[in-house]
C-alpha cells in the first residue's frame, strides 16, 4: 500500500525536489529534506541530526506536521524546532546514530510497538548527519530506493551550496554564510529566552550566545615585508589554530581580509572571556614560519534577541577598534567599555569612540 502511495505521489516528489534545489541556504535545504520525506513515508514527524565526521551531534532539527480544522476549513500546520544541546537527545537516538555511522547504512531499533530508523547522510565521503523517523512498520525495498535517491540529490546539492558559502583560502564559512545564518541564530536565541522565562529555570543552565570580531594585528606589514604568499600562509595557519581551540558547536567565519567572526555559546561572561583569551594566547605563543610572532585583537558582545544582529556586530567591531587603540594583542568586552566610559552608545544605535 505504501509503495502504491509513493507511485501515485511521484509528480509531487519531483516538484518538492525542484523546490529543494531552488533554495540557496543550507539550513533551509535541511528543512526541505524533512518536508519531502515525511509525507512519502506516511509519518508526521521527521528529524535531521547534523554531526561532525566523528559522529558528534552538532545540532538536531525536528519537523512535525498536523491537520487542524478551524471554522470548517482544514489546513496542515508545520513546526520546525532546532536543538543544539546534545543532552536533550535520548540515549536511544544517540546509539542509533552511532550504529548507522559505523555500519555506513540505515539501521532500525525497536521502540515499544514502533521502529525508529536512521539513514546516514554522506557528502564528499564524510558524514554530514542522519535522517531519522519513527513508524509502525519496516521500510520496503521500493521506499528504501526512493529515500536513497532523495538523499543523494540532497547531498549533491548541499555540497554545492556549502562550497559557495566557504572561503576558498581558509575553508571557513564566509561573510555571505554569516549573514544568512544570523537570523536563524537570533530566532533560536529568542526561543531559548522565552522557554527559560516560561520554565523559570536556573540561569546557570541557560546558554548565552557571544559574538566576537577578531583581527590580525599589523597584517599589512606582514604582506609588505614577506609577500602575499606568506600572508596567505599566515591566515591558513591562524585559521587552523583557531579551529583547534574551538568546540564543534562554535561557529567561525572569515569576515573579510584578515578579519574573522566567532560565535560561541556559554553559560556566562566569565566562560566566554576564558575562551576568547585562550584563543588570543594560543596565537600569541605560536611561532609562525618566517614571520615569527603574530598577534590578534578582538572585541566581543553578548547577543540579545531584542537587538538586531547587525548592531551586535557593530558593537563587537567597535570593541575591536578600542582594543587596537589600546595597544593590540587584547580582546575587549563591549559592556565593560561602555561601563568604563570608553564607548558611548548614541541614540541612533551608532557608537562613538572617545
Amino acid at each position: 500500500m505504501s509503495d502504491q502511495r509513493i507511485n501515485a505521489g511521484l509528480p509531487g516528489i519531483l516538484k518538492k525536489l525542484g523546490v529543494m534545489t531552488a533554495i540557496r541556504d543550507t539550513y533551509m535545504v535541511e528543512q526541505s529534506l524533512l518536508r519531502t520525506l515525511g509525507p512519502i513515508l506516511g509519518v508526521l514527524e521527521t528529524s535531521f541530526y547534523r554531526t561532525d565526521s566523528q559522529g558528534n551531534i552538532i545540532r538536531a532539527l525536528y519537523y512535525s506536521r498536523k491537520e487542524e480544522e478551524k471554522e470548517g476549513v482544514k489546513r496542515i500546520v508545520e513546526n520546525i524546532e532546532e536543538v543544539t544541546n546534545e543532552q536533550d537527545i535520548s540515549i536511544t537516538v544517540r546509539n542509533l546514530l552511532d550504529s548507522a555511522r559505523l555500519l555506513r547504512k540505515s539501521c532500525s531499533r525497536k521502540l515499544e510497538t514502533d521502529l525508529i530508523t536512521s539513514y546516514p547522510i554522506y557528502g564528499n565521503n564524510e558524514l554530514l548527519g542522519c535522517f531519522v523517523f519513527i513508524r509502525d512498520r519496516e521500510v520496503t525495498p521500493f521506499e528504501d530506493a526512493i529515500i536513497h535517491g532523495i538523499l543523494e540529490v540532497f547531498t549533491n546539492y548541499f555540497d554545492l551550496l556549502d562550497e559557495s558559502q566557504r572561503d576558498p583560502l581558509t575553508g571557513l564559512l564566509n561573510r555571505y554564510s554569516l549573514e544568512s545564518n544570523l537570523d536563524r541564530l537570533w530566532n533560536l536565541l529568542s526561543t531559548r529566552v522565552n522557554n527559560s522565562e516560561r520554565a523559570d529555570k536556573n540561569q546557570d543552565n541557560f546558554q548565552s550566545i557571544w559574538l566576537a570580531v577578531l583581527d590580525v594585528d599589523h597584517f599589512k606589514k606582514i604582506n609588505d615585508n614577506y609577500g602575499h604568499t606568506i600572508g596567505d600562509e599566515v591566515l591558513i595557519m591562524l585559521t587552523r589554530l583557531l579551529q583547534e581551540s574551538l568546540r564543534q558547536s562554535d561557529l567561525l567565519y572569515r569576515y573579510g581580509g584578515e578579519e574573522f567572526v566567532l560565535i560561541i555559546t556559554t553559560n556566562n561572561f566569565e566562560d566566554a572571556t576564558k575562551i576568547f583569551e585562550r584563543i588570543r594566547m594560543k596565537i600569541e605563543q605560536f611561532d609562525f614560519p618566517q614571520v615569527g610572532n603574530v598577534t590578534i585583537s578582538g572585541g566581543f558582545c553578548q547577543a540579545d534577541p531584542m537587538i538586531l544582529p547587525k548592531e551586535v556586530i557593530n558593537r563587537a567591531d567597535s570593541s575591536l577598534y578600542a582594543a587596537k587603540e589600546a595597544g593590540r594583542n587584547r580582546i575587549f568586552f563591549y559592556d565593560t567599555l561602555v561601563k568604563e566610559g570608553s564607548l558611548k552608545v548614541i541614540s541612533t544605535g551608532s557608537i562613538d569612540l572617545f
